[in-house]
């Protein structure tokens, strides 16, 4: 390639003139042959000179000397194909014109209003090292302190399940794509000088070191790694690592977390205008076309999510610091119906019943009326007063989501873990939500698909902008599992605990460790509600 001498516009080996400004790009030469014969020779010179005298834009000069504006030409072209557009449309009968407009107005009206739309750019897949370090000081007296760090596991693009659909006629289904790969999980600790005391290779493939196997390290910790149970000397969530330190007056000790992962993006929706091709999943997503209805849900997946994630009120954070904080998720909440019959009321005709439809029309809804809080409280609004407040951060839209789809008895639940800016730099602890959407039942029928099977699990964060969409900066350390007690999701809040007399905990921080390794190319997503209609 090469560039107009003229506009600067990029011009292709053989190109006599200027496609853009219409100008003769001189010394090149015209035998398509010799070109071709110098181009697989190496040779070929693709150097512009300018002529002597310019011409006007779209002027170029023929074989006989005479003087032809060839993007008048064009205009003319465009305005004839232009004009015969209009005179064939209004032909039309008035039925049909209306018929026609209604069917791809909506269309080009959303095309119009993507070009100019905010947008965040992501990588198609990655692979790095993410790092959470803690820093614990004891400055009066002996302390200690304990703690879990939860193993995270792989990811499939259907969690929970071994595959996607199954077929009718009994064909096998394919396996379901992996969104999370973990490659590696050390764990390293430091007792105040520039030398690692100790590096620990922790298994991913759910192997267990009880305590009476502890590791000790150099300088007396314990380390192990027991699977759940009750006890004090197991996990409380799931696999995790336990740690124990004693700390005597003036000591310190750190440890960093490292979990090595490959992360790749996944779609759930089938929406080709919004989704880049070059994403696994879309081609088997679903829209508001294909979507099942309310009573379809209990008939997938065993109804189990439904049986799991659609209870009105969840988790109860009860008294904090003389206030009751109530319940996380309430579906029973005035302001939450309201919001949800006001959601529902807006929907198109023959859409008030479809799952799809109020979902996503519940997530534009909080991308329009709630804002980012940067300082949100500890602990976190609920979901009903995320929504009277108008303001939350990621754990309290994730509240007020959750809390909506629950009044349609849409499943609902929790994922854990951590993002990073473009860039993988800025690490922040985040929380986001999982849903399960039915297909319709003749969209299953139609391909062989039996009900059970017919349904998407789906990641969804609010505040990223994230519709059923899962991407590489996003570490996903826990999704919340079935437990009526709300116990499980209590103690991955509460990972460990410690003496307060004079230790001191620095809150994680994240970082990532060496290079980023991406694959896929880059594609943008952009912030614009849907128009379902």
């Amino acid at each position: 390639m090469g560039s107009c001498p003229y506009c600067q516009s990029v011009t292709y080996t053989g190109d006599t003139i200027c496609y853009t400004c219409g100008r003769i790009l001189a010394n090149i030469r015209s035998n398509k042959f010799a070109m071709e014969q110098q181009f697989h020779k190496g040779s070929l010179d693709t150097s512009y000179k300018m002529t002597k005298k310019p011409s006007k834009g779209g002027v170029v000069q023929t074989h006989t000397g005479r003087a032809v504006d060839i993007m008048k030409s064009r205009r003319n072209r465009t305005r004839h194909l232009v004009l015969l557009f209009l005179v064939a449309f209004i032909m039309l009968a008035p039925q049909v014109r209306e018929n026609l407009f209604e069917e791809w107005a909506p269309g080009i009206q959303e095309y119009m209003m993507l070009i100019p739309a905010e947008y965040y750019v992501y990588d198609n897949e990655a692979t790095f090292t993410l790092e959470r370090e803690v820093v614990v000081v004891n400055s009066n007296g002996p302390g200690w302190l304990y703690e879990d760090l939860v193993i995270p596991t792989d990811v499939d693009s259907l969690y929970g399940k071994q595959n996607d659909f199954r077929y009718t006629d009994g064909q096998l289904p394919s396996p379901t794509a992996k969104i999370q790969k973990v490659l590696s999980v050390n764990l390293l600790i430091n007792d105040g000088d520039a030398v690692i005391d100790d590096q620990i290779s922790i298994p991913i493939n759910g192997s267990q070191l009880s305590y009476e196997e502890k590791i000790i390290t150099s300088k007396g910790h314990y380390v192990w790694w027991p699977g759940y149970g009750t006890d004090n000397l197991s996990c409380h969530v799931g696999n995790c690592v336990k740690m124990e330190f004693h700390l005597g007056s003036g000591e310190m000790v750190s440890f960093s977390y490292q979990v090595t992962i490959t992360s790749t993006s996944h779609s759930w929706w089938d929406y080709p205008a919004r989704v880049d091709s070059r994403i696994d999943g879309y081609e088997d997503g679903i829209n508001i076309d294909n979507s099942g209805d309310y009573s379809d849900i209990e008939n997938r997946g065993n109804g189990d999510k439904s049986r799991y994630y659609t209870g009105q009120k969840w988790y109860d954070r009860g008294m904090q610091s003389g206030f009751d904080h109530g319940y996380a998720i309430n579906a029973q909440d005035e302001i939450v119906n309201s919001t949800a019959a006001q959601i529902s009321a807006g929907l198109p005709e023959g859409f008030q019943d479809n799952v799809y439809a109020f979902a996503r029309a519940s997530f534009d809804y909080l991308h329009e009326h709630i804002e980012y809080d940067k300082n949100a409280p500890n602990p976190a609004r609920s979901g009903p007063l995320c929504l009277a407040e108008k303001t939350g951060d990621c754990d309290e839209q994730t509240n007020a989501f959750l809390s909506l789809l629950r009044v349609k008895k849409i499943p609902g639940w929790y994922v854990f873990g951590a993002l990073v800016d473009s860039e993988y730099k800025n690490w922040e602890a985040h929380g986001w939500g999982y849903i399960m959407l039915p297909m319709s039942e003749s969209w299953c029928n139609a391909r062989n698909i039996q009900l059970d099977t017919c349904f998407v699990e789906a990641s969804v964060d609010v505040v990223n902008n994230k519709w059923l969409l899962h991407t590489p900066n996003a570490y996903i350390a826990w999704i919340e599992e079935p437990d009526s007690t709300g116990t499980l999701l209590n103690n991955y809040y509460s990972p460990g605990k410690y003496s307060t007399n004079g230790l001191d905990r620095a809150p994680p921080s994240y970082s990532t460790i060496g290079d980023v390794d991406t694959n896929g190319g880059k594609y943008q997503v952009k912030s614009l509600a849907e128009n379902l209609r």
